[in-house]
């Protein structure tokens, strides 16, 4: 097996990405530095009620984009702004992909929809609207324009996790550093609160770093082509994953970026040996039918 932490050590990957050398009372204090510094701090800390009468819409920059452009054009923010106006809900019981969709819509403009799981367990009927109060934030990007958007379904005023000057992240880039910050921040709290939690994250430590931290470096390692350093990454966090198992499968992510990559790199007995891995800590009953057996099952046919 690889040992891990001179490997981690020598390629000084975790250092580079979170400003660690590896000493696990960094993780506690201090998320890790690679979260973007200027991109607002996603809040975790919201009331179950809260989080289920205020609803991110979907559809906004797909369907919906050209709809959200003409609004942000008539409200002067197609170049980025925010907009916080009246809207209306609305059952679609005509709609092909699902009769229970409830729409969204502003100023005669579909917006975007609830999400399906919500839809299903609203009180609104076929045909029916209601008034809901809704935010669209905008942003100019390289591939145009781009929109998020909430509604409040809750009685009395609408209480919005974001706003005009604490904007939610845009891009994917943003997404994905306020995504990197709330794990960094959540494994961090449960690391300082200690009892059964905190023991339960020590075990997935390697290096000073949970595995759930290494999601978003490994997946920017690729992207920046440095395939040899995600490895490491990988086997650091498959060797965390098995860590906090609790006698379960490990999670298999990381081993299916581990194969992945030996494939890009032409090395198929490592492919194979990263995936057997996986099934030898995999509980017998779970192995059949789980993505990492069919891998294998194709690649040793």
């Amino acid at each position: 097996m690889l040992d891990l932490s001179d490997r981690i050590q020598d390629a000084g990957i975790l250092k580079k990405l979170f400003g660690s050398s590896g000493d696990t009372s960094n993780s506690v204090t201090q998320p890790p530095q690679h979260a973007v510094r200027s991109e607002p701090r996603v809040q975790v800390s919201v009331s179950m009620a809260v989080a289920q009468d205020r609803v991110q819409l979907t559809g906004t920059t797909t369907f919906a984009r050209d709809a959200i452009t003409r609004l942000a054009e008539r409200h002067r923010i197609a170049a980025g702004g925010y907009l916080e106006v009246g809207g209306t809900i609305q059952r679609e019981p005509e709609n092909p992909a699902d009769p229970h969709a409830i729409a969204v819509h502003v100023e005669g403009e579909k917006v975007g929809y609830l999400p399906g799981y919500l839809a299903r367990t609203i009180d609104l009927p076929s045909g029916g609207a209601r008034a809901v109060q809704i935010q669209i934030f905008t942003e100019l990007l390289p591939k145009g324009l781009r929109a998020e958007a909430w509604a409040w379904l809750g009685r009395g005023p609408a209480k919005w996790q974001y706003s005009e000057t604490e904007r939610p992240p845009m891009s994917s880039s943003a997404k994905a550093a306020a995504h990197q910050t709330s794990i960094d921040q959540m494994i961090a709290d449960a690391l300082a609160g200690g009892g059964d939690r905190a023991e339960s994250f020590h075990r997935g430590m390697v290096g000073g770093v949970h595995y759930l931290q290494l999601v978003e470096p490994i997946k920017q390692l690729k992207r920046d082509g440095r395939l040899d350093d995600a490895l490491v990454l990988c086997y650091a966090a498959i060797e965390g994953a098995e860590g906090a198992r609790n006698g379960l499968e490990p999670a298999p992510f990381y081993t299916e970026q581990a194969a992945i990559i030996h494939r890009k790199l032409g090395q198929r007995d490592k492919e194979a040996s990263v995936l057997r891995r996986w099934l030898a800590y995999c509980p017998p009953d779970r192995r059949k039918g789980s993505s990492i057996k069919e891998r294998l099952d194709r690649l040793t046919g």
